[in-house]
């Protein structure tokens, strides 16, 4: 069986049972018979190494996956090859509901980092929303995040300084690989967080230059806020992070894991 892009499925290394992300308090707890449902669900996991495509703006998928391990980063592109980075992906989000509830995907996902999906079968979805409500309660809940993180870079973009923009992304970036640690589910265990992004990628989240970004990434470094290492960025003061970025942090509760 192939996956995206002819990439191969593996066999599957955890059942949902088993979930290594299940156990972290980041998640609520399934009940039995969605948890029977959800594995189900689930038809293997599929490998993606770095800077793949997971999937393509216009295309259809008929899959949708839960990133199990590793970092993705969602963008759309302008006809001259602008780049407009959306928002991050990692373990624990959903990667492609757009696509299954809309068709085309009107937006594509990179890998930042190897990952491992689970990977799902779209055409399962009336069933989820037929029989399951409180699954489907959680599909509209990640949905609903999803636009409320959109709003916080729309702010971030439209009103933050570049200093506070940066600091911002980077903050809620580190924030929220704490939350679900990240850092020690697919990446590493070692501290301060470590982020696995490029200047490059910033300047595109940011809507800055290449060299406006490097400024302003350079004034956080003598701050000591972050260090940047040739694997990305090292998080050395969160809370000062947030406190520069005039932002209060993330405050959702448990959240759904499909």
């Amino acid at each position: 069986m192939s996956g995206q892009n002819g990439r191969s499925l593996s066999a599957r290394r955890y059942s949902c049972e088993n979930c290594p992300l299940r156990p972290l308090p980041a998640f609520r707890a399934f009940e039995k018979q969605e948890l029977v449902f959800v594995n189900g669900f689930k038809k293997g996991e599929l490998a993606v190494d770095k800077g793949d495509t997971v999937l393509v703006e216009g295309s259809r998928s008929a899959h949708l996956y839960t990133v199990l391990s590793g970092w993705a980063f969602r963008y759309k592109l302008l006809s001259d090859g602008r780049r407009q980075i959306l928002n991050y992906s990692m373990p624990g989000d959903l990667i492609g509901l757009q696509g299954s509830l809309m068709g085309e995907m009107q937006h594509s996902v990179e890998a930042l980092s190897p990952m491992l999906l689970c990977l799902f079968e779209r055409e399962a979805l009336p069933e989820l929303y037929r029989s399951h409500p409180g699954l489907a309660y959680d599909i509209t809940w990640i949905a609903a995040r999803e636009e409320r993180m959109l709003d916080e870079n729309l702010l971030s973009i439209g009103r933050r300084t570049a200093l506070e923009r940066a600091a911002y992304l980077i903050a809620f970036i580190s924030t929220r690989a704490i939350s679900t640690r990240a850092r020690v589910v697919g990446l590493n265990g070692r501290k301060p967080v470590q982020i696995p992004i490029t200047q490059q990628h910033l300047a595109d989240t940011l809507g800055l230059s290449l060299v406006h970004t490097n400024k302003t990434i350079r004034k956080l470094i003598d701050r000591k806020l972050i260090f940047w290492r040739d694997g990305g960025c090292e998080v050395v003061d969160n809370e000062r992070l947030k406190d520069l970025a005039r932002w209060e942090g993330l405050s959702e509760g448990r959240r759904p894991l499909i």
